[in-house]
């Protein structure tokens, strides 16, 4: 762990978007204005509030941001709850980049067609590996995003998958809520039986971030169609704590997640412990 993973930095908010009921995205630079530091599709760092208490957030934005870095932020809990309550200008402490993150330039991602399968806040995550691929879009094949929430409303980022991502060449863009509702005419169903439904071809790279369940599932219908653990990769950053190997907290095995992870292929997951 590279040694400024373990220096908080001072940063500043500098614009908020409410994406849904329960989730905004903030925008951050250093008391310079500048970015604070760079990081890999999948990395995360911890947002700190003095008094309040710190979190362990994943880095939303690309690395090809250049000029700030953005978090998607769901309000559930103490320090989430202040984020929400507070507006541009406030400064934050954060520090990172922690953990390692999507090997997006390994020969598992180059050059490959990548399947990319979400649910609810799991897009936060991906979201960084998607606008990097896309931003290096000669170094990758098709595209193909299957994400579902709750209802239309819950959905994050869902302007932007509508008014860029869809646009892009090669890019499939497939969503889906749990249930109907009057203003959607896309897919209704969950996440795990839609991807069967699409049949995404067994020569995809796949990440996968959401919900438990969702990962369960999903695994066992890609391996019904065919997919191997070893294409498929997942972010466990919900078992990070400190984040520098030091509270136990994430320890699965002799693995901790913040140090080994959190991004693991499925195939080194299968050698831990089944506890998570």
């Amino acid at each position: 762990m590279d040694a400024e993973s373990f220096i908080p930095y001072v940063g500043k908010i500098i614009d908020i978007r409410q994406e849904t009921s329960d989730v905004k995205t903030f925008r951050v630079v250093g008391l310079d204005g500048k970015k604070l530091f760079e990081h890999i599709p999948g990395q995360c760092a911890m947002l700190i509030v003095p008094g309040v208490g710190e979190s362990m957030i994943s880095i939303t934005s690309s690395p090809t941001m250049e000029d700030a870095m953005e978090f998607s932020i769901k309000r559930c809990g103490h320090v989430t709850d202040w984020l929400h309550s507070c507006e541009v200008g406030q400064q934050i402490c954060l520090r990172g980049p922690i953990g390692n993150g999507f090997p997006v330039r390994s020969p598992e991602f180059l050059h490959k067609d990548i399947l990319v399968i979400a649910g609810g806040i799991g897009i936060a995550p991906v979201h960084s590996v998607v606008n990097y691929m896309l931003d290096h879009r000669e170094d990758y094949g098709r595209i193909q995003v299957i994400y579902g929430s709750r209802s239309k409303q819950d959905l994050v980022r869902l302007e932007e998958m509508q008014n860029v991502w869809m646009k892009q060449p090669n890019v499939e863009i497939d969503l889906t809520i749990d249930r109907p509702q009057d203003d959607w005419d896309g897919h209704v169903g969950f996440v795990p039986p839609y991807v069967t439904e699409v049949n995404p071809d067994p020569s995809m790279t796949v990440i996968m971030c959401g919900p438990p369940i969702l990962i369960h599932l999903s695994l066992d219908a890609l391996k019904k169609l065919g997919f191997k653990d070893t294409q498929v990769f997942t972010t466990m950053e919900m078992r990070m704590k400190c984040g520098i190997g030091k509270c136990g907290r994430c320890n699965i095995g002799n693995k901790f997640v913040c140090k080994d992870g959190p991004v693991f292929s499925f195939d080194k997951l299968g050698e831990l412990t089944p506890e998570y």
